[in-house]
């Protein structure tokens, strides 16, 4: 049975795959993958996940715009959701955090160390 459920939410099918591989072998937790912004809310709504794992450059709806939509959902307002940028100035960050980001990772990021990065903010209910 997993630990945790953790939802990884990258528009690049290459990097869902190489997340799903990561944290399926290094982890028990439950991966589930999105796409996009619509497809992880309702993904979200329907396993409550412990954490969202996302990427902010999304087409359609980006992750800024996932995390304002899941925190208007009752069930999914207290979610930790940790952003995945390529950008790295000093006020994305500042914005993503004010937004109600858990944490936010740069990209490229080390596959091998995602999981620890991670584990510290799943919701433990």
């Amino acid at each position: 049975m997993p630990t945790a459920t953790v939802l990884f939410v990258d528009d690049d099918p290459d990097i869902r795959a190489i997340v799903a591989v990561v944290l399926g072998t290094q982890t028990d937790w439950r991966v589930l993958m999105a796409s996009s912004g619509a497809e992880a809310l309702t993904l979200a709504l329907a396993h409550v996940p412990d954490l969202v794992l996302m990427d902010v450059m999304m087409p359609d709806m980006d992750g800024p715009e996932t995390l304002q939509c899941m925190h208007k959902q009752p069930a999914l307002a207290q979610i930790p959701v940790i952003f995945l940028t390529a950008a790295t100035r000093t006020g994305e960050y500042d914005f993503l955090l004010r937004l109600g980001a858990e944490a936010v990772l740069t990209k490229p990021f080390d596959p091998l160390s995602l999981a620890d990065q991670i584990r510290p903010h799943l919701r433990r209910d």
